[in-house]
């Protein structure tokens, strides 16, 4: 009897655990500097019946290693019982807590990593299965393709990877501009402008928190002159900032800003901002899991919750937010870190099935200059990208750029992300700290 006619789905037979190193270059933010790669995991479920379904997610050895013990306890399961598969992993690893996430701007749970990896995997299977795109496993298409912001970095000269401080000597367009030193308002107008003519995006964000505010400030100010009102801003100086100072910038960057994400640490002192200046405040440091939703209505700390697949628990926990934030009088966008077209093929089918995307969404993307699916490069045009036609994810693996990209993870000697270690590489005695100014 056909599998599916019998009320059981695929069966996962294997789970295969990639890690892979992509060139990331030097840029900066509150916590340090990126290193020459930054590390992602590829995951691959196999079915008894051989339909692979892929995911990544944020790699490092400790995830890692839970996906391997992960493995132990999905084999044998049904790829369509998300709930029981989720409840096996919580009663393996226990839940995350809001307080696992960690200090830094990046969030350091794992099992909100283990099982986004695993949903995205399993849904792509379901989608082979049944000949659709995950966006229609979501609830539908509301738009054909979703928007994305120019995603701005300071960052010192060179292009990562294997060149580290060193530039591609025949690089043209974005490829030589993002290997560019930014590390005043000129540079990063320069940054903006290649970024914005490349890709067509239609908003800009700075990754603030690496210098004083005042040049950031006026950095945000250069933008505003070289791109006019035309062009929503938003800048994030990654909680970095002491009240005082959140408050004097944030007022001075109320008629230039459609939001000002993190600029205190922790909810009570969000709140207390958001009282005292008019611009939008928005987080994906002081809401970031389901526990902490309770605290953040009754305190009032945000306007914006920024979302991410990856640290939120899936796809399908997203879309759960979001309805949390409609009921809540919240707007929801999207969180991006350093990654491929996997993770952004998973964005795209999440963006298009969101009710609503009333700012366009973060990508890490124009950073990235490999990719690990077939076809290359995923295309952007005015800024958005197509949400795939193809059944589940609609990517699909590049064999041989998989095999290089692990060989790159095995030579680069990266376990983890440190981007104070990476920091005093460049200056000795430097050292991070919650709040700087």
């Amino acid at each position: 009897m056909n599998k599916n006619l019998s009320g059981r789905g695929p069966i996962i037979k294997e789970m295969i655990i990639t890690p892979i190193a992509i060139t990331d270059p030097p840029l900066l933010n509150a916590a340090g500097l990126h290193a020459p790669y930054a590390l992602r995991t590829i995951v691959e479920l196999v079915t008894e019946d051989g339909i692979i379904g892929i995911s990544e997610i944020p790699g490092n050895d400790a995830i890692n290693s839970s996906l391997a013990e992960a493995a132990k306890i999905i084999i044998g399961k049904d790829v369509y019982q998300l709930g029981k598969l989720q409840q096996a992993l919580n009663a393996h690893f226990g839940t995350d807590t809001s307080k696992d996430r960690g200090d830094a701007p990046w969030d350091q749970r794992k099992l909100v990593h283990v099982f986004s990896a695993l949903e995205v995997a399993c849904l792509d299977i379901i989608g082979k299965v049944v000949n659709r795109p995950i966006v229609d496993l979501l609830g539908g298409k509301m738009r054909d393709a979703v928007p994305f912001a120019a995603y701005l970095f300071y960052k010192y000269e060179g292009a990562g990877g294997d060149l580290g401080f060193g530039k591609e000597k025949y690089a043209t367009g974005w490829d030589a501009a993002r290997q560019e030193a930014a590390i005043d308002p000129k540079g990063i107008v320069a940054q903006a402008k290649a970024m914005c003519k490349h890709y067509g995006f239609q908003s800009i964000k700075l990754k603030g928190g690496a210098f004083e505010p005042e040049q950031e400030v006026a950095a945000m100010f250069a933008l505003h002159e070289e791109f006019g009102d035309q062009m929503p801003l938003r800048f994030d100086p990654n909680a970095i900032w002491k009240p005082e100072t959140a408050l004097k910038y944030g007022k001075e960057m109320e008629p230039i800003l459609e939001y000002l994400e993190d600029p205190v640490r922790g909810q009570e002192e969000m709140a207390k901002l958001r009282k005292l200046i008019k611009t939008p405040l928005a987080t994906n440091m002081c809401t970031t899991s389901f526990d902490e939703i309770p605290s953040s209505i009754r305190l009032g700390a945000e306007d914006i919750i920024l979302s991410d697949h990856h640290f939120w628990g899936g796809l399908k926990a997203s879309m759960e937010l979001a309805k949390l934030c409609s009921t809540f009088d919240r707007k929801l966008s999207m969180h991006s870190n350093s990654h491929l077209g996997i993770s952004l093929a998973a964005m795209v089918h999440l963006g298009a099935a969101l009710p609503e995307v009333p700012y366009a969404l973060d990508t890490h993307y124009p950073w990235q200059s490999e990719e690990v699916i077939i076809g290359g490069s995923v295309v952007f045009e005015n800024g958005a990208v197509e949400v795939p036609s193809g059944p589940g994810l609609g990517v699909e693996l590049d064999r041989k750029a998989l095999a290089k990209l692990h060989q790159q993870y095995l030579d680069s000697g990266l376990s983890k992300r440190d981007d104070q270690i990476e920091m005093r590489k460049v200056h000795a005695n430097w050292t991070f700290q919650k709040v700087r100014w």
